[in-house]
């Protein structure tokens, strides 16, 4: 009793009996959790872990809110403390609206996991070793989502991130993309790699097919950073694609594998024709040859931005901007500037082949378009169903236009397309120091094609107008405006303008032209010769006023009226020509208001074709003259030979208001205020009363029409 109390009176106290009760309680759940631990380790070592498939299955398709399959054999388990992870025949699936059932599937993975990393921070493999692996990446057809993004869109899913790998080596890896709404599809073959200690230490290439709308491409590329790459960083890359006769190369970095959303790129194209290359995304623009260009890309959702661009086509240089929005309905927004254009380069814009031009000339080129032999205007049809499929809006500057014979500079074009309707409006440009303004429209909503054509010649000095044709422009002050205003339906340049109608018309103001040339025109020899020995060819005659003006009716222009006055001569004009054939028939003549020897008083003929004109300065009313002439001097004396030449100047001078006004012929008038007698109607090459120079009454049929 008494050993028993003196035990009980060196007992430790309470609170140190609960703090040793905890420490048995915590070793044995210690124990425990080791031995559980252990049983757990042995029984996954043992049987590899494959009776976890079905949860795994579950597990990984519950987070990826995606199917998870393993078709073949599964292993997961702890080889000793690392995390290893066997399938074969794998498959995640593809949400519901995509085009292929599965997002990635491969013949077999194996990894060896740190366990750890699936709780905290970025995932670590320490090795993965991947065979034929496929990867299919769609955007929905909305662009609302894409199959690489896990979770519902509304809820801000999450895209695809790669973990960090130590040691890799990857076979037999393809890729897939889709863009419904862009119709791109790309089938892509990952070069096969290895990387030990995160480093990869080479470039992996690409290389695939595809196509882009109906047009098939090549591709090749090469990662310059897989390393970053696979390790979330940047991708930095570089590609080539060839499609159409086209080569396009792209360069730049991405902060992720395929994160280009407002990442700058550099690009660059070159090829045949520039149009082929637009073609791709089902955009129209007119030829071109050889081109080649550079600029830099951003894209930022549906809008792809082409910023600095500088190159050229053919001879002619380019420089600006491109935006291309993909939305709903292409649109493309350019703004252009040129400092030189080659008029041959221009010259797809009226439907020719610029090659064929160079080569071969124009009417070659309109005969590759399906026009007639000798016809200039093209037969080349619009694309109406595709100029339906996309609006534009451009803006194009131009310095300079090389050309042989007319300078043109200071161009600026402004075009519209619409829902099909296509407009440029305005396009202006400086010709010989005037200025030409144009508003040029087809409609192609309208069944065939309504075009309208309406061009304003501002007043445009003569001699530097006509200099490129040889004419001296020094001793000539005249100066020459003008209208065209036609409306024609047809879906080509020749269709629409051979169903034309409205009117033509040409004002000569008061001005001096080189004598030379007004009295070639007038045909006075008398006058032309007596200058000529007189070595007073530089001598400038003056002009009153002018005007050649047409009427236009279902592509038949007829002359109403050609009349010019000068201080000698009034020059009178009849006939016309034809859009439909492109035939020629005008006769122009002048009768002195003085007494003349040595006229010729006969008319010069102008016939042929648009493609082939031909000048008749000879004709016969002049060679039956002459024979006249010749009879008269034969049977009587010399003298009166030369009575058949004689003009005895009774032309009537013309009342310039009318002329000035560009008023039609009925409407003209002598200096004394009676109508004219001498214009007629203008629809054929005959008098009004159908007196034809020789005296004998006639029908003339005008350009095999009427």
């Amino acid at each position: 009793m008494k050993r028993r109390a003196a035990m009980d009176s060196v007992a430790p106290p309470p609170d140190l009996r609960r703090r040793r009760r905890l420490l048995r309680i915590a070793a044995r759940i210690a124990i425990g959790i080791v031995a559980l631990l252990m049983a757990t380790w042995l029984v996954l070592f043992i049987t590899k872990g494959r009776f976890l498939r079905h949860p795994f299955e579950r597990v990984v398709g519950g987070l990826t809110e995606r199917t998870v399959r393993v078709g073949g054999d599964f292993q997961l388990y702890f080889a000793p403390f690392d995390l290893r992870f066997v399938a074969e025949r794998i498959a995640l699936s593809n949400p519901d609206w995509a085009t292929r059932p599965q997002l990635f599937t491969a013949d077999r993975i194996d990894a060896r996991i740190a366990p750890l990393s699936l709780l905290f921070g970025k995932r670590r493999f320490h090795t993965l070793d991947l065979t034929n692996g496929a990867v299919d990446l769609e955007w929905r057809r909305d662009h609302t989502t894409n199959s690489w993004t896990f979770g519902s869109p509304k809820k801000g899913g999450k895209p695809l991130a790669f973990p960090r790998i130590d040691t890799a080596t990857i076979r037999g890896t393809t890729v897939r993309y889709l863009d419904p709404r862009m119709r791109v599809v790309a089938d892509l073959n990952l070069e096969d790699f290895a990387s030990k200690d995160a480093q990869i230490g080479r470039a992996i290439g690409v290389t695939g097919t595809g196509r882009v709308r109906d047009t098939p491409f090549t591709l090749v590329a090469r990662m310059l950073t897989p390393d970053a790459t696979a390790n979330r960083g940047r991708n930095q890359l570089v590609a080539r694609m060839r499609a159409a006769g086209n080569v396009i190369d792209v360069a730049g970095t991405l902060p992720s594998i395929a994160e280009i959303e407002r990442v700058p790129l550099a690009v660059a194209a070159r090829g045949r024709n520039m149009a082929d290359l637009l073609d791709i995304i089902g955009v129209v623009i007119p030829n071109t040859r050889t081109y080649r260009v550079r600029g830099t890309m951003v894209k930022d959702a549906e809008v792809y931005r082409f910023t600095r661009l500088r190159g050229v086509a053919g001879r002619t240089d380019l420089a600006g901007q491109l935006t291309i929005t993909t939305g709903e309905r292409l649109h493309l927004d350019s703004t252009l500037a040129t400092n030189s254009l080659d008029i041959i380069d221009a010259a797809p814009f009226i439907g020719y082949n610029p090659d064929i031009v160079e080569k071969q000339g124009a009417v070659a080129a309109a005969r590759a378009t399906g026009a007639a032999p000798q016809r200039l205007l093209p037969d080349a049809a619009l694309p109406i169903q595709t100029m339906r499929a996309f609006d534009a809006d451009l803006k194009w500057t131009i310095g300079t236009v090389r050309s042989r014979n007319v300078p043109i500079s200071d161009v600026n074009v402004t075009l519209a397309l619409k829902d099909g309707r296509l407009a440029l409006s305005p396009l202006t440009f400086a010709m010989a120091r005037g200025n030409v303004a144009s508003n040029v429209v087809f409609d192609t909503r309208q069944r065939p094609s309504a075009v309208t054509y309406g061009i304003r010649l501002a007043p445009t000095p003569l001699g530097r107008l006509l200099a490129g044709y040889g004419v001296a422009e020094a001793g000539t002050t005249g100066t020459i405006k003008g209208r065209i205003q036609l409306a024609g339906r047809g879906d080509t340049v020749h269709d629409s303008l051979s169903t034309a109608r409205g009117r033509i018309a040409f004002i000569m103001p008061q001005g001096t032209l080189w004598t030379r040339n007004v009295q070639l025109a007038e045909l006075d020899l008398g006058t032309f010769v007596q200058k000529m020995f007189e070595d007073q060819l530089k001598k400038p005659v003056r002009m009153n006023c002018g005007l050649v003006a047409f009427t236009v009716r279902n592509g038949i222009a007829a002359a109403d009226p050609i009349l010019i006055d000068t201080t000698k001569n009034v020059i009178v004009g009849r006939g016309g020509f034809s859009f439909r054939n492109e035939a020629i028939d005008l006769a122009i003549r002048a009768d002195a208001k003085k007494f003349s020897l040595f006229s010729g008083q006969s008319p010069v003929t102008l016939g042929g074709y648009f493609a082939a004109p031909s000048l008749n300065v000879i004709s016969g009313d002049l060679v039956a003259r002459a024979g006249a002439g010749l009879g008269l001097s034969l049977v009587a004396t010399p003298l009166a030979g030369v009575l058949a030449f004689v003009d005895v100047g009774d032309a009537k001078g013309a009342a310039c208001g009318p002329v000035l006004a560009g008023a039609t012929a009925q409407a003209q008038r002598t200096t004394k205020g009676a109508p004219r007698d001498d214009v007629g109607k203008g629809t054929t090459a005959t008098s009004e009363d159908g007196e034809r120079g020789d005296g004998k009454a006639q029908r003339k049929k005008f350009l095999g029409i009427f």
